[in-house]
């Protein structure tokens, strides 16, 4: 069921603090965490603490988080020093986008230059 915790979820169980996690930010409704396989010098992963399968599910059931996971972004970006160099945030949506945690996230980049259109 949509929001509701997932047993085979790696986010549900970073969530639930049952994987580890290099957490930075924390929220009422979102948790933010280090990416293991960074793409930029800030790569920071940010998540609904319910689980939704990915970003369009999320903004259906809960905008309100949808829109909390936006101001997690930011906040971040401010926290780590690239809210003024420019930074991007990505959500990708279904395995042709790229997604392979069917957990909505958001992915924050910054630090370097980011180059468009991407990949």
């Amino acid at each position: 069921m949509a929001g509701e915790p997932q047993a085979d979820c790696l986010f549900c169980k970073i969530v639930a603090g049952e994987v580890p996690a290099t957490i930075v930010h924390e929220t009422d409704t979102t948790v933010a965490f280090r990416d293991i396989n960074p793409q930029a010098p800030t790569h920071v992963l940010v998540i609904p603490k319910a689980h939704h399968r990915d970003a369009a599910a999320l903004a259906e059931a809960e905008p309100q988080v949808a829109a909390d996971v936006l101001r997690a972004a930011r906040t971040i970006a401010a926290d780590e020093g690239v809210e003024s160099t420019g930074y991007r945030v990505v959500f990708n949506t279904g395995p042709g986008a790229g997604q392979t945690v069917f957990h909505t996230h958001a992915h924050l980049l910054g630090g370097r230059g980011l180059e468009w259109p991407p990949g």
